[in-house]
């Protein structure tokens, strides 16, 4: 198993390093008589089969009243289902070693099973799996105790310095918009939730014509296709629409302090950034690495850390969504030190801004994204996460195949007026949990 791990690697090396001929991963893509939409690439090297299911049912699609009900919904999924108890489902994918896991976020929502692709323990799992899909329980027993841990869960988060700028931040950057709402849910909210909330919402938004079924393993096209019927043919059908309401640009800078008996400052700085399909998104993704997504090359990692002994860490990303995620950057230091760490990436930012990167920052961004991408795709595990990533936000099929070129002609311009359209250094949320008023001030 290593040396074929080795084999496939390198043959990715030799792909990305040279113009291929042919597509580096073939993804097959069609739609099931029941709408859903599958993407598929064949892996004969490994017995095994990775699948994911996803959903436009994410924590955006809550509500306000009901906050946390996207995230109560996907959790008891796989807690009762098709006349099986939990521990049950439990006993019969570990009986086949089968692994079924989740994906929830602000935009999608779904499972994901791991099986051997041996016919008897492949049968088995994906049945399990199907059951679960298709006919969730949602025990009432094991609602309530779940919704007692998320409210401990939401409670003690209350408390952290790090979840109470987070929240924080997002309810800034996003107001009314269904992005700002905290995707546990709130303590009071949770608790309010019942049975037919679940039922309801599960039957709006785990619909078959919005599923993403994505593929991979040592199975054929027809098997796969047969699988992807399986899985989605007893789904709900027309469902609730499901588009999100735009994100309004921030109307002014904006920050908020925090009292916290923490012994550092959680600083958190940015606003809202980008969409999954913005074109833009090469040349923030390499400016963004030389800005503050590259460790050690990074130069706010430089400035704050390496020339100032400000922080261990500090960093900057962007989270693309459906619609525009959020622009962070982010550290931890001392409350003494905040108002000054602070200082230095703003101001790190700013000259970013101005001027853009130098052309060596760019020539070695690109080095180490180029020579790092066949561990992106190194695993099946892996590459169903790109499958589902291309089939819910409609990303190209070559978009595994074109990633190394988009990088290759992002020229200093492409960053500089990508970073001029998309970020604004005068309408930024600024949020210090355990500040140092006094510091604070000082440094202003």
């Amino acid at each position: 198993m290593r040396n074929r791990r080795l084999h496939l690697w390198l043959a990715l090396v030799v792909c990305v390093i040279s113009a291929p001929a042919y597509a580096l991963l073939p993804i097959q893509h069609w739609q099931t008589g029941s709408g859903a939409q599958v993407y598929f690439v064949a892996n004969r090297d490994l017995p095994m089969l990775d699948v994911s299911v996803d959903f436009p049912a994410g924590s955006a699609f809550d509500t306000r009243e009901k906050s946390g009900l996207a995230a109560l919904t996907q959790r008891l999924l796989k807690l009762g289902a098709g006349g099986l108890s939990e521990d049950e489902i439990a006993r019969r994918m570990a009986d086949v070693g089968a692994q079924l896991g989740g994906r929830f976020d602000s935009d999608r929502a779904g499972l994901s099973l791991r099986t051997l692709s041996s016919a008897e323990e492949m049968k088995e799992a994906l049945s399990l799996l199907a059951g679960i899909l298709q006919r969730p329980e949602f025990p009432p027993p094991v609602l309530e105790r779940e919704k007692t841990r998320i409210i401990g869960a939401i409670r003690e988060s209350d408390t952290k310095p790090e979840g109470i700028a987070g929240r924080n931040f997002n309810a800034l950057i996003y107001g009314d918009h269904p992005y700002g709402l905290r995707s546990s849910g709130e303590a009071d909210t949770v608790a309010r939730l019942t049975r037919e909330d679940l039922a309801g919402f599960y039957r709006r938004h785990y619909t078959a014509d919005r599923a993403v079924v994505a593929i991979i393993g040592n199975v054929s096209r027809g098997e796969a296709e047969s699988i992807a019927e399986q899985l989605t043919g007893e789904l709900p059908r027309a469902g609730a629409p499901a588009s999100l309401p735009d994100v309004a640009p921030l109307a002014r800078a904006e920050t908020r302090t925090i009292a916290h008996p923490a012994l550092q400052s959680h600083v958190l700085i940015g606003a809202p950034g980008i969409k999954r399909s913005d074109p833009d998104y090469f040349p923030l993704f390499i400016g963004n690495y030389i800005l503050g997504g590259g460790g050690f090359a990074s130069r706010i990692l430089e400035e704050v850390r390496q020339k100032r002994g400000l922080a261990y860490s500090a960093y900057s990303y962007f989270s693309p969504l459906q619609q525009p995620g959020p622009f962070v950057m982010g550290l931890q230091t001392r409350k003494d030190q905040a108002g000054e760490a602070v200082a230095v990436v703003r101001a790190t930012l700013k000259e970013f801004l101005a001027q853009g990167p130098t052309a060596d920052e760019l020539e070695k961004a690109k080095q180490n994204i180029v020579g790092g991408f066949p561990l992106r795709i190194d695993s099946n595990r892996k590459i169903l996460g790109y499958l589902a990533v291309i089939g819910f936000y409609q990303l190209p099929l070559t978009y595994l195949d074109d990633f190394v070129p988009s990088i290759e002609k992002v020229t200093l311009a492409d960053i500089r007026n990508a970073f001029a359209r998309r970020v604004d250094l005068e309408r930024l949320v600024t949020v210090i949990v355990g500040a140092d008023e006094a510091a604070l001030g000082a440094a202003k």
